[in-house]
């Protein structure tokens, strides 16, 4: 069966397309956090890729066109990138201009050589932004937050495939060339836009599960309220904005700041074996407990559906876990005398200002990593972590 080159643009448009669609249009219904938006950014610039290349194909003065769409490919892997970093809480300042560059490079290198270019113009650079942003990706879905998420090794797996197949691509271009059967055949527009579709369609299914456990569907807060409706308890965008605030005036004081992450396990299996109702009181036990237990005069925000997050100001290291394991034995206290006893596994994680620094991201991110190591360990529940 032959395949006419526009006609496999246009499917592979097609695809891509009704995914990112889908993708947006779940991130506008939601109140997302960071790496739900930049994905979203990353299946906006796939969509114009594949429009750019559908002009290209249909030979309307095509070269233009390919500046847009190797530009805007490289764009999308960079944002799948820089979502990833995201979601476990990374500094975002160089990678974010690691990836500018790759954009602006891909994009100038076919406009450099201009109409005369063919093509391939620019394919050298582009093929190799692909292959180093897709390799850093699936770096990053097996480290920190997403390292616990099984669904993130399937987004790993196809970054990953991403990266090899354009080692691989990059490889028949600089030794057989374009025209050679070898690349045509193995390497060519074709055969790559089948692949893009497939994994354009898995990566929509694994980015939308990951965000799922950041982003829960719920309304919108009004501007400027401080907390939610729920016992005080902040979103996560306002918890940031508000632990940010706390860290840059504890900072010009030398105040020492603490950041608690408290994370529960086995709901999902609390509610298969026991029913939803167990489960219901078990979420909202610990979440009103957390608020409870905490200083009053602590920030508490979201960390996704299964975490809270307490920001403090204390005096020595000591009192930051004492106030950690006050906050542990009290939900220990409280989950006991609700759901039949069913008691989920707890973990509660410390992260302090004087090893951290006081970049509210870094705080977040060593506290919450903490955590879910606490609550993987048998040895103990509270765990203080350490910056890298």
């Amino acid at each position: 069966m032959t395949l006419q080159l526009a006609s496999v643009v246009i499917m592979t448009a097609l695809v891509v397309n009704v995914s990112g669609i889908l993708f947006i249009v779940e991130t506008l219904l939601r109140r997302d956090e960071g790496a739900g938006r930049i994905w979203a950014l990353g299946f906006l610039a796939a969509m114009l890729t594949t429009l750019s290349y559908m002009v290209w194909a249909q030979g309307a003065g095509g070269w233009w066109a390919i500046a847009v769409g190797n530009a805007a490919f490289v764009a999308g892997t960079g944002c799948m990138w820089l979502g990833c970093r995201r979601f476990n809480g990374r500094r975002m300042a160089f990678s974010s201009w690691l990836v500018v560059l790759g954009v602006v490079g891909a994009a100038v290198t076919v406009l450099l050589e201009g109409p005369d270019g063919g093509d391939w113009a620019g394919a050298v650079w582009m093929f190799v932004a692909l292959l180093l942003l897709a390799a850093a990706g699936a770096t990053e879905c097996v480290r920190g937050a997403l390292l616990e998420s099984r669904t993130a090794w399937v987004l790993a797996a196809v970054l990953g495939v991403q990266s090899l197949y354009y080692v691989s691509r990059t490889t028949a271009f600089l030794t057989a060339g374009p025209d050679s059967a070898l690349f045509e055949n193995a390497f060519g527009t074709v055969s790559t836009s089948f692949l893009t579709i497939v994994l354009t369609i898995v990566a929509v299914v694994a980015t939308s599960v990951l965000r799922a456990t950041r982003a829960p569907m719920r309304g919108y807060l009004r501007p400027g309220a401080l907390g939610s409706t729920k016992g005080g308890i902040l979103s996560r965008d306002l918890f940031e904005v508000a632990l940010a605030g706390l860290c840059e005036r504890a900072g010009a004081r030398s105040e020492l700041v603490g950041v608690i992450a408290v994370r529960v396990e086995d709901l999902d299996q609390i509610s298969t074996a026991f029913g939803s109702e167990v489960a219901r009181a078990v979420t909202e036990t610990w979440r009103t407990g957390v608020r409870r237990h905490a200083p009053s005069n602590a920030l508490v925000g979201e960390d996704g559906a299964t975490g809270l997050v307490v920001a403090v100001l204390v005096e020595t290291d000591l009192e930051a876990r004492r106030q950690a394991g006050a906050i542990y034995r009290g939900l220990f206290d409280d989950l006991g005398k609700v759901g039949g006893g069913v008691i989920p596994v707890v973990g509660v994680g410390v992260a302090l200002s004087d090893v951290a620094g006081y970049d509210s991201t870094v705080l977040h991110r060593v506290a919450r990593e903490a955590a879910s190591r606490a609550a993987a360990s048998v040895e103990s529940s509270v765990l203080v972590g350490e910056a890298e």
